[in-house]
């Protein structure tokens, strides 16, 4: 199983008297995580794509090519392109340029993403939210899988004999389909052939097991094999050496920030019930030792029939040096300790 990281390039500008330094500073520390998180032998290194103040990962391609430069071995992907307010032919570019940088070890993960803020930004309908996304998947697997391409849609000019250049470096640039818990979006992955990658940021993980399961039959109906119907898991995550450090290092910023949110969304303040249920046997979080944390990555991975990519998400306001900490913990102790 590929172990790795999702990062959304959080900045807390709560107490900040000099903004632009502390967002430089931010940008830095989160390169030199990923660089960090090569060396320590994790697998995969996925950058976010928002458009609000404390996320600075509105432009994820180049975040990725500045970490390509520093890495070796890591993959590096977006998590998520927000597809319906991309243009599938640069967002293409970009990726192939960051594979060839990279030296093909560019992937994507497209999705619809949880927030909104990208549609009036780029003048999008957001009654369009599924059209727009599907359209443009269409075009970019054509992108993919073709240089010279003839399409036309509603939401995009035609392209009439168009080559799209660059090609990346790897014969078929990875494209996984981010979802959440719609199940015409699993049975659209497993229909194209894509690779899954299932964000449970709450509630329990084997209650996704029904979805997987209408993913893989859609799969194997339009003929694709079992090994290209691949399923990957993110959610929130951090390892200490003891559970009791963990908890306390990771529940006060996840509580900040689920009580930020909720105001937006007109939730009701996260309590801690919550956090220790979702943290307890059956719920989402992988929050613990090494030990606790790969079993239950495997209890997860059981849980769905089989996964192979789990990613953390640990943005949730920790300090530099406690990231570096997990970081280690989970390429030395936590990876080791799941394959074996």
């Amino acid at each position: 199983m590929e172990i790795g990281i999702d990062s959304f390039a959080a900045v807390n500008l709560d107490n900040s008297t000099n903004i632009a330094h502390t967002r430089t500073q931010a940008l830095a520390e989160l390169l030199e995580r990923m660089t960090f998180a090569d060396q320590v032998g994790l697998d995969v290194f996925g950058i976010g794509e928002h458009y609000r103040k404390e996320f600075l990962d509105s432009a994820p391609a180049m975040i990725l090519a500045a970490a390509a430069a520093r890495t070796e071995r890591i993959r590096l992907t977006s998590a998520v392109t927000v597809l319906s307010a991309a243009d599938p032919v640069r967002a293409f570019q970009n990726y192939a340029t960051l594979d060839l940088i990279s030296q093909g070890r560019a992937e994507m993960v497209v999705g619809r993403g949880s927030f909104t803020e990208s549609f009036p930004l780029f003048g999008l309908n957001l009654h369009e939210y599924d059209d727009l996304f599907i359209e443009k998947l269409g075009l970019l697997l054509q992108i993919r899988d073709n240089e010279v391409v003839d399409w036309s849609g509603k939401y995009r000019p035609a392209l009439n004999n168009q080559a799209i250049y660059p090609r990346p470096l790897q014969k078929q640039l990875p494209i996984w389909l981010g979802v959440g818990g719609t199940p015409g979006s699993f049975i659209r992955a497993g229909t194209l052939g894509l690779p899954l990658m299932v964000a449970v940021i709450g509630g329990e993980t084997h209650r996704f097991r029904p979805l997987i399961d209408m993913y893989r039959e859609a799969g194997a109906k339009a003929g694709h094999p079992a090994a290209q119907l691949k399923v990957g898991l993110h959610s929130f995550g951090y390892v200490a050496e003891s559970r009791e450090q963990a908890v306390a290092d990771f529940y006060p910023g996840w509580e900040r920030m689920f009580t930020r949110i909720g105001r937006e969304r007109g939730w009701r303040p996260p309590t801690r019930g919550q956090f220790d249920a979702q943290t307890g046997f059956r719920g989402a979080y992988v929050v613990g030792t090494p030990e606790e944390v790969a079993a239950k990555i495997v209890r997860h991975s059981e849980a769905l029939g089989g996964i192979s990519r789990f990613t953390f998400q640990m943005d949730v306001g920790l300090p530099h040096e406690k990231l570096l900490q997990a970081f280690e913990l989970i390429g030395k102790q936590v990876k080791p300790l799941v394959n074996k």
